[in-house]
């Protein structure tokens, strides 16, 4: 496995490859970004995986500094499973410059987490653009836990006719339901235990959809009262909403995405199903 710090050596590296895949991530790698990274090792001949925290993607008050970083365990994750270039680089590496130009992915970044997250998907976009000049793969993966992120990808690099295939692999969750996650790492243990919450009712919005109820308002009243049981959950927004542009919808009138977020003490997670 290859280690390199810079764009220039990863270039210089990566133009005698062909069939590569790329694994974008911000680090502190758990078994969903391993998921992302053997789908990859499987489908391409050479797999990257990026390392980087990206502060574009942060507002003033989340919590770039105190996010997770774990250096040595996760090259010990990439070695682990076959990667052939992890590519680190140092913030000023990515940004050497104050980065005036930027990408914008217009009505995909208006509601759901972009409504509470002004800016952060600019942010992801405009990273995620750059990782994928700075590689050049064939293949980019991203988890479906972050449907918006990866549903705004797919648009950028469709309206920009990037010729990159995007793909979304399924959230790997644990035992009782909770999607893996960085910042899981956050919860103390009374707020783990009540962390599951979260998919018990998604799981309950997407049954009232299987079994024929249309009405959103009803489908988020039941999914509403399942996180009502515990005190220790604040939710951010509970939506239905569509496969294309992720709208969220009054009535069930096709295929639908049911995605939610929740504030557990001062833990944001996000989470999403398919009924």
């Amino acid at each position: 496995m290859v280690v390199q710090r810079t764009i220039k050596e990863v270039r210089e590296f990566l133009d005698s490859k062909r069939a590569i895949g790329l694994v974008p991530t911000m680090g502190a790698l758990h078994a969903g970004h391993e998921r992302l990274i053997q789908t990859s090792r499987a489908e391409c001949d050479f797999v990257t995986v990026s390392l980087f925290v990206n502060p574009l993607q942060f507002g003033p008050s989340e919590d770039y500094s105190r996010y997770p970083r774990a250096w040595p365990q996760d090259l010990e994750v990439c070695e682990r499973n076959g990667v052939d270039l992890v590519f680190a680089p140092a913030v000023e590496e990515m940004y050497p410059t104050p980065q005036l130009t930027v990408v914008n992915v217009g009505r995909l970044d208006e509601h759901l987490c972009a409504k509470f997250r002004p800016g952060h998907f600019r942010g992801v976009a405009t990273v995620v653009l750059k990782l994928l000049n700075i590689v050049r793969p064939q293949r980019a993966y991203f988890g479906e836990k972050d449907l918006q992120q990866l549903t705004i990808v797919r648009r950028m690099v469709s309206d920009l006719n990037l010729g990159i295939t995007i793909v979304g692999v399924p959230i790997v969750r644990e035992a009782d339901g909770l999607a893996l996650s960085s910042r899981n790492k956050y919860l103390n243990p009374e707020e783990r235990q009540a962390a599951p919450a979260l998919y018990r009712a998604l799981e309950e919005a997407a049954s009232r959809i299987r079994s024929g109820e249309r009405n959103v308002s009803k489908i988020r009243e039941g999914a509403l009262a399942v996180m009502g049981e515990s005190p220790l959950i604040r939710v951010e927004y509970f939506e239905v909403v569509d496969l294309d542009e992720l709208q969220p919808q009054e009535v069930v009138n096709g295929p639908v995405r049911v995605a939610a977020a929740i504030w557990i003490g001062s833990t944001r997670l996000i989470d999403n199903i398919s009924p």
